[in-house]
Order: structure tokens, then C-alpha cells, then sequence
């Protein structure tokens, strides 16, 4: 794994995003076309702000996905990751997407919905995957004891005390009562699965969890610390997130 540290949240996203964005012209380059993965929530904020000004991207070539989302609530819900992904991502880019194929957590049927997605990723490699690091150390909504094991792509998972009250103090709802308890999430072994990973983590809030990816086990407890299996993973922490690190 590749730590780059950088002295705020704003120029932690911004290298970040130039980074990313010089991956998927690569994969563009080299294949023709570029399947990416992209993440939510407060983290990711300045990093889509840059990313979505990077020139010379042929966005129509660029197939993208969905981390996750919360079971039972539609796009029109003020904490739909699909209505933050529209616009913040998705409706900004100066020419559409050849796809985007976003997780219906209002689905019927959330296992039909996860099987979905499942064959639609399994015929687009990932090329990179844009992810976060939760307050209790998650990677997508993968809590702790995640499931290392699960190939499947997809999955309904429970959300913890300490995933919900994050999304609480976030700001997505107003009470803790309001906070789902349950969310479709990309697997850990599917989000491995990238060629490339760029995790952005920046705040003080993040820094024990940070300190458990890097420095404790690999372990389901600490989900986030499977990145460091991976042979092409760049962290972007800025000075408060690396704040407990012994190294860095």
C-alpha cells in the first residue's frame, strides 16, 4: 500500500482525484474503455469535486458503479447515495457516461437486486475503485466482523451502532432512529477484485481507524485492513487522519 499524506482535506482530494483520473485515462488508453467504481459520503467530497474537472477524459467510455446503499430508501431521500452520486458526480461530467448502474436499496427484492448487480460487474472488470474508510475502520458498508470470504459481488448487510452514528454526525439524518439499519454493500472481495484502489480518509475522526488498517492485524474486526493484500492500493490521509500513525 501506498500512504500520501497531505496537509488538509482539500489538497488531499485534489491529489486524490489527479491520481485517479490519470488511471482511468490509462485504462482508456490501453483497452479502450475504463470500468470504475465510485464511493460516498463526506470523505469523497473534495475528491469528485476535482475529479469531475480533469480534462481529457472520455467520460463515454467509462462504465461506472455503485459501493452502496441503504435498504428501503429511495433516490428522492435527502441520504440516498444515489441521489448524492447524481449530483455530485454523474450529472456534472462535461459528456454522460457510457453507464452507470447505481443499487437500488428501495428494491422489492434486495437479494434479486444484489444478484443484478453481481452479473453486470462480473462482465466489467474493475479497473479502479474510488473508496473511504468508516469511523469503525469499514470499507463500503462492510462493518466489523466483515465477510472476507463472500465472492459474491453484492450483499445486504446489518449496519452497527458505530456505522450509524458516523451517518448521523455526517449530517445524512436527523436522529438516530431515522439512520437505516440495513444497506446493500459491495463485497470486500469484489472491491479487491480492482486494479487499482484509491482510498481518500481525511479527518481527525478517521485517524484510530486509519491507525487499525496500517498498523493492527489484517482482520475482519479492522475491515479496511484487507487493503494492504492488495498490490495496487493508494491511501490519501491528510495531517489529521495520520495523526496516530507511529510512521508515516
Amino acid at each position: 500500500m501506498q500512504i500520501h499524506v497531505h496537509p488538509d482535506r482539500k489538497s488531499n482530494g485534489i491529489a486524490a482525484a489527479k491520481k485517479g483520473a490519470r488511471l482511468i485515462r490509462q485504462a482508456i488508453e490501453s483497452s479502450g474503455r475504463a470500468n470504475l467504481i465510485v464511493a460516498t459520503g463526506a470523505s469523497q467530497f473534495e475528491m469528485l469535486e476535482q475529479l469531475i474537472t480533469e480534462p481529457d477524459i472520455a467520460w463515454e467510455k467509462v462504465t461506472g458503479f455503485h459501493l452502496d446503499e441503504y435498504v428501503g430508501r429511495p433516490i428522492t431521500h435527502p441520504a440516498s447515495f444515489r441521489k448524492y452520486l447524481w449530483e455530485r458526480f454523474v450529472s456534472r461530467l462535461s459528456r454522460p457516461l457510457a453507464a452507470f448502474h447505481y443499487c437500488a436499496g428501495d428494491a422489492i427484492d434486495t437479494a434479486a437486486e444484489c444478484s443484478r448487480l453481481g452479473g453486470l460487474i462480473r462482465n466489467h472488470p474493475i479497473d479502479l475503485a474510488f473508496v473511504g474508510i468508516g469511523e469503525n475502520g469499514h470499507l463500503a458498508f462492510n462493518d466489523p466482523p466483515a465477510d472476507f470470504d463472500t465472492e459474491a459481488p453484492y450483499l445486504v448487510v446489518t449496519l452497527d451502532e458505530a456505522c450509524r452514528r458516523q451517518q448521523l454526525g455526517e449530517g445524512w439524518f436527523p436522529t438516530i432512529d431515522d439512520v437505516p439499519t440495513q444497506a446493500i454493500s459491495m463485497s470486500c472481495q469484489q472491491i479487491m477484485k480492482s486494479k487499482a484502489i484509491i482510498v481518500t480518509c481525511p479527518d481527525l475522526r478517521k485517524a484510530d481507524a486509519v491507525k487499525s488498517t496500517l498498523e493492527g492485524p489484517i482482520t475482519n474486526m479492522a475491515p479496511a485492513s484487507i487493503l494492504r493484500q492488495h498490490e495496487q492500493c493508494l491511501l490519501y490521509l491528510d495531517n489529521a487522519s495520520a495523526s496516530k500513525l507511529q510512521v508515516t
